[in-house]
């Protein structure tokens, strides 16, 4: 039987403090934000991350994107909860609303811009294995929103670097009306 996690007070909300199982509220939850990247969530405890899937919230404003274009070598998937954004993939755009799901096969560069006239709430979903490499290519399209690297990479480190630090910050939840 899996306990239920200890749930701890952070700096911008919640934790869970262990992988058991734990119930919180997007209010409520820690969330993070990088100047540029938009606000975001990681549904799972800092020191107990999921070596298989990895899950959250990231909220977009018009014009933010939600890192680098890249492409990883397993599945992921975004679903649009609120507002609008932009997915750039194999570097065609294409807008996506409330409700519009992208399903991302292995191996397939992309990256989620905000746009519209609000925030643009997207729940992320990836599988993870460790030892897969994730490929940052350099895409002209993605670059006009700040999200390319200059110089192909397969470093994580080199394709963020001198971009903004990830600081604690307060829940959005509920979204402002659009």
């Amino acid at each position: 039987m899996t306990a239920e996690a200890r749930i701890e007070d952070g700096e911008a909300g919640k934790l869970p403090a262990d992988d058991g199982w734990w119930i919180l509220n997007l209010s409520e939850i820690a969330w993070e934000a990088a100047e540029g990247n938009g606000i975001f969530c990681v549904f799972e405890a800092p020191s107990a991350p999921s070596p298989v899937l990895g899950i959250g919230v990231h909220v977009l404003n018009p014009g933010e994107a939600n890192g680098m274009y890249h492409a990883e070598a397993t599945q992921e998937g975004f679903l649009v909860l609120a507002g609008e954004c932009l997915a750039i993939i194999e570097g065609e755009e294409r807008r996506m609303r409330q409700w519009d799901y992208f399903h991302c096969p292995p191996d397939t560069a992309h990256i989620t811009v905000g746009a519209g006239g609000g925030p643009c709430a997207l729940l992320m979903v990836g599988a993870r294995e460790e030892g897969r490499p994730i490929h940052y290519p350099v895409q002209e399209l993605a670059a006009r929103f700040g999200a390319s690297v200059a110089t192909p990479t397969n470093s994580a480190r080199e394709a963020y670097e001198g971009l903004a630090p990830i600081v604690p910050a307060r829940s959005p939840w509920p979204l402002a009306p659009m």
